[in-house]
C-alpha cells in the first residue's frame, strides 16, 4: 500500500516531532533549566549547526550525500540543504543537552556553574 504523499513528505519533521515530545517533557517535570538559560542554550546549538550545515552543503555540491525528495518538505536553503536537516541540527542536540541535563538533575551531579 502506498502512503499519501503529503503524509510521507513529513518522515523527517515527524521523527524530529517526536524526538522533540519524548525529551521536552524532562524541562518541565525535572525542571533542567535548559530553556531558560537561552543564551548558553544558543551558543551549544549554534556551533553544531554552522559545522554541519557547511558539511552537509559540501557533501550535497560532490555528490556524497543526498536526501530523498519524496521524504522531506522539499523546502532547500543555500547549498541545496533541506530545512529538514537544518532542524535536525538544531532538534538533535537540543535533545541531548535535555537528556544530559535531566540526568544531572536527577544524580545531582553539578558541574560547577550553579549559582
Amino acid at each position: 500500500m502506498r502512503e499519501d504523499g503529503n503524509v510521507e513528505r513529513l518522515s523527517y519533521v515527524g521523527i524530529l516531532v517526536f524526538v522533540l515530545i519524548g525529551c521536552l517533557w524532562l524541562e518541565v517535570v525535572l525542571r533542567t533549566h535548559v530553556l531558560r538559560r537561552w543564551r548558553r542554550l544558543l551558543l551549544s546549538l549554534v556551533a553544531p549547526l554552522v559545522v554541519f550545515f557547511i558539511w552537509d552543503a559540501y557533501a550535497i555540491a560532490s555528490g556524497h550525500w543526498w536526501f530523498d525528495e519524496a521524504r522531506i518538505l522539499g523546502w532547500r536553503l543555500p547549498g541545496a540543504v533541506p530545512i529538514d536537516e537544518v532542524l535536525f541540527f538544531l532538534v538533535i542536540p537540543l535533545a541531548a543537552i535535555l537528556t544530559f541535563e535531566a540526568v544531572r538533575s536527577v544524580r545531582g551531579w553539578s558541574v560547577g556553574d550553579e549559582p
